[in-house]
């Protein structure tokens, strides 16, 4: 059986933790940050876990994440 590819996109823009969660950047901190409250932009910092469901699909694309 070869060996499955993991997707590029994936790679660069997610871990995975020891607990099998799914670490992503925080979104919302591209541009536009006049607009933001400087607590919005101060909580937007380091990264998040993603939901269940978004966990779910992003999996699929890190198989031996």
């Amino acid at each position: 059986m070869p060996k499955m590819k993991t997707k590029s996109g994936a790679k660069k823009r997610f871990k995975l933790t020891a607990s099998g969660k799914v670490k992503a950047g925080q979104a919302g901190k591209r541009h536009g940050m006049i607009k933001r409250t400087n607590k919005q932009i101060r909580n937007k910092r380091g990264t998040t876990t993603l939901s269940a469901a978004d966990a779910k699909v992003v999996k699929k694309f890190l198989p031996y994440g």
